[in-house]
């Protein structure tokens, strides 16, 4: 195996990266500047050292406690529970929500050897015990697991007092219903609202 094979093989391991895609990407740093690339793998090479898990919420940052959590203007009686530090970002770029996030590290999964002690259930109800949070939106993906571990965290939280939510999901805008696929059809019907 060439070094164009291994750095192929090394980029088709990433998420969403086949084979053809990572010999594109080996073309293309081939072609690019020398000052690019150096940069380029420092950035790779460095990125575990500057970024870690915020304390409080789990998600990536660079300084600690993260922006969101150390920002005093967010709405602080809720806290939107999602799976993976990326979910952060994706809901808070869509600027509709403003209260503060709060990171499983993953969903409960007992075929893969995950349960509630595997993720940061825990530290989500010591965060709930001083009383200010009113609501847990509950954001995790509409799959079995899920759905699994939105209802267990529903039941662990609404025992404590705070109300669960958990978002809406149904029709995508501009989605066609001949594509759409059963689950998420059933989800519509139950999360209908008045117009």
């Amino acid at each position: 195996m060439n070094a164009i094979d291994e750095l192929a093989e090394s980029f088709s391991r990433l998420p969403g990266i086949g084979k053809k895609s990572a010999v594109r990407l080996v073309n293309y740093i081939l072609k690019a500047d020398r000052d690019w690339n150096r940069r380029f793998a420092s950035q790779i090479s460095g990125l575990q050292d500057k970024i870690r898990e915020c304390s409080v919420c789990g998600s990536w940052t660079e300084k600690d406690p993260c922006p969101i959590c150390s920002d005093m203007m967010r709405d602080r009686t809720t806290i939107c529970v999602v799976e993976q530090p990326n979910d952060v970002a994706v809901i808070d770029s869509s600027g509709e929500y403003k209260g503060l996030f709060h990171v499983l590290g993953g969903v409960i999964a007992p075929l893969e050897g995950v349960g509630p002690d595997n993720l940061r259930i825990s530290s989500l109800i010591s965060r709930l015990r001083d009383g200010t949070v009113k609501e847990v939106i509950v954001a995790t993906n509409p799959t079995v697991e899920g759905d699994t571990t939105a209802l267990y965290i529903q039941r662990v939280v609404s025992a404590m007092g705070v109300s669960v939510t958990r978002l809406a999901s149904g029709l995508p805008v501009g989605g066609n219903l001949e594509y759409v696929d059963r689950l998420t059809l059933a989800r519509c019907f139950r999360g209908r609202t008045k117009i």
